[in-house]
C-alpha cells in the first residue's frame, strides 16, 4: 500500500474543508454543498468518528463511524467512505475500513452496517473480502426535505 496516513479528524482546515467537500462530490453527484462550519458540527458530535486518510499531509480519503444506542444492543454505521479516484486500488478504502470497524468496535458496537451504491462494485469487494454480508432488508428512507410529502 502507498504511505497513507489514518486518523480521526478532530479539528477542520479551510482546506481540509475543501479536499473534503471535492471527495463527497466524487461519492455523489448530488451531495450537498460541505462548508468547514458543517464538518466541525460532525465531527464535535459524541457518536462520530470521521476518518480521514491523508498523502504527503493532504486529504485523499475519509469514512465516518457513527455508532448507535439502541434498546437492542449497540451498531454503528460507516457511512460516506469515499477514496479520490486518482489513489484508489492502493488500499486505501481497506485502511480507512480497517480503522472505523476497530472504532466501532471499541466503542462497545455489537454490529457494523453500512450501505453502498450498486455501482460502486470494486467497493462492494472490499466490504465482503471484509466480512460484511449483503442483508436481505429493504430499506426505506423519507426524505424531510420534501415537505410536499410531509
Amino acid at each position: 500500500m502507498t504511505h497513507v496516513q489514518i486518523d480521526p479528524l478532530k479539528a477542520v482546515t479551510a482546506e481540509d474543508a475543501e479536499a473534503l467537500a471535492g471527495l463527497m462530490r466524487q461519492l455523489s453527484s448530488r451531495a450537498p454543498p460541505l462548508a468547514q462550519a458543517d464538518l466541525t458540527r460532525v465531527i464535535a458530535g459524541p457518536s462520530t468518528t470521521m476518518f480521514v486518510a491523508r498523502m504527503n499531509g493532504k486529504i485523499v480519503g475519509a469514512a465516518t463511524m457513527v455508532l448507535i444506542a439502541v434498546a437492542t444492543g449497540s451498531r454503528a454505521s460507516i457511512e460516506d467512505v469515499v477514496v479520490d479516484v486518482s489513489q484508489r486500488g492502493k488500499g486505501i478504502g481497506e485502511a480507512l475500513m480497517q480503522a472505523a470497524i476497530a472504532a466501532a468496535r471499541a466503542k462497545g458496537a455489537r454490529k457494523v452496517d453500512l450501505t453502498s451504491n450498486p455501482s460502486r462494485q470494486a467497493a462492494h469487494r472490499l466490504y465482503q473480502r471484509l466480512g460484511f454480508r449483503k442483508r436481505e432488508t429493504d430499506v426505506f428512507r423519507l426524505d424531510l426535505a420534501d415537505e410536499s410529502r410531509i
